[in-house]
């Protein structure tokens, strides 16, 4: 398998459960900032995954497989044993698709304008009314677990890439003490670890 990644983008989170099971998977650097996209070896990113963005997983039967949270699922399912995500058709499954699609579109997306260069002060006034009624609900959920299901999952993999964005975008966590806890928690996972080191992050 070869993942193709961005340091500290939505990428982070496979590259994590990757870590995290131990799997062998060869890596590759994309440079979203440039135009085109191009990878470290030199290939144009848009032909290996036509939607332009990361993570790409390129199987070894040569198939892609795009967007996070189903890369995520896919992986942890080949190593069972790790308990990354609860059985299939269990209803602890159901309510960990039901944590990865609550991640996707309101917080990953929630934050998607915050990166816009130029972004004037009155859209981020209102895009942060909406992430703090988003981090009010997560702070509550956390405080009195140490993961989003209790246990780590891929869920919380791709929770800890999306808040980890908010040293990056100038958003305080402090009114929420439950959710810097929760990073450092995370932050702090051997295999967490290691990827940030492998990507430049610490």
């Amino acid at each position: 398998m070869k993942l193709y990644y961005s340091p500290g983008a939505c990428s982070l989170s496979p590259h994590i459960v990757l870590a995290e099971l131990g799997l062998p998977c060869e890596v590759e650097q994309v440079d979203i900032r440039s135009v085109p996209h191009m990878t470290e070896t030199g290939k144009l990113f848009s032909d290996i995954n036509p939607k332009g963005s990361v993570p790409a997983l390129v199987l070894d039967n040569g198939e892609l497989l795009t967007e996070g949270a189903v890369i995520v699922q896919y992986l942890a399912d080949l190593v069972p044993a790790k308990k990354l995500v609860p059985v299939v058709g269990s209803m602890d499954r159901y309510r960990l698709q039901e944590w990865l699609n609550y991640i996707a579109s309101e917080i990953h997306k929630g934050f998607g304008l915050l990166f816009m260069p130029g972004i004037t002060d009155d859209v981020r006034h209102l895009v942060m009314e909406r992430v703090t009624k988003r981090m009010e609900f997560l702070s509550s959920h956390l405080k009195n677990k140490a993961y989003l299901m209790g246990d780590f999952t891929v869920a919380d993999a791709y929770l800890f890439t999306c808040l980890n964005w908010c040293q990056f975008l100038k958003v305080s966590l402090e009114p929420w003490p439950a959710l810097p806890a929760y990073l450092k928690r995370v932050a702090d996972r051997p295999a967490v670890q290691q990827v940030l080191k492998a990507e430049g992050l610490v």
